[in-house]
């Protein structure tokens, strides 16, 4: 996916909304940006799919040899898809961040939190005063 074509948690989350039939579903992953300050993952704890969650709920966690970062959910919706894959292949963050490593698939149910996401030109703001 085109990192400037996604949305963006101020929480380092990038979020991809497509249609499928009359249904919005959001590709969920973490930024190129919070993969390099994580450094090193060692560990990612992902949902259960139909797991219901509300913007800003907590979905899995990343753990880095430096801190155990928590995943937060830029919409409301419930998990439809997991990158099972993703945990036993933690190298896919550093290689592929938009791509491969996308982490979770959630269908829409309120769109409402869209508003509150991020577009590409002002997260590089955010990150850039992050530095």
């Amino acid at each position: 996916m085109n990192p400037e074509e996604l949305l963006y948690a101020e929480t380092h989350e990038w979020l991809h909304v497509g249609e499928a039939g009359s249904e919005k579903i959001g590709t969920l992953g973490i930024s190129a940006f919070a993969v390099e300050q994580l450094n090193d993952v060692v560990h990612m704890e992902l949902p259960e799919v139909g797991t219901a969650v509300a913007a800003g709920d907590e979905f899995g966690e990343v753990e880095s040899v430096k801190a155990v970062s928590p995943l937060y959910s830029p919409v409301a919706g419930e998990v439809t898809e997991v990158n099972a894959s993703l945990p036993d292949n933690l190298e896919r963050l550093n290689a592929d961040p938009y791509g491969e490593a996308w982490i979770i698939k959630i269908k829409i149910t309120d769109e409402g939190g869209l508003g509150n996401l991020l577009d590409h030109a002002a997260y590089q703001k955010q990150i850039s005063e992050e530095g």
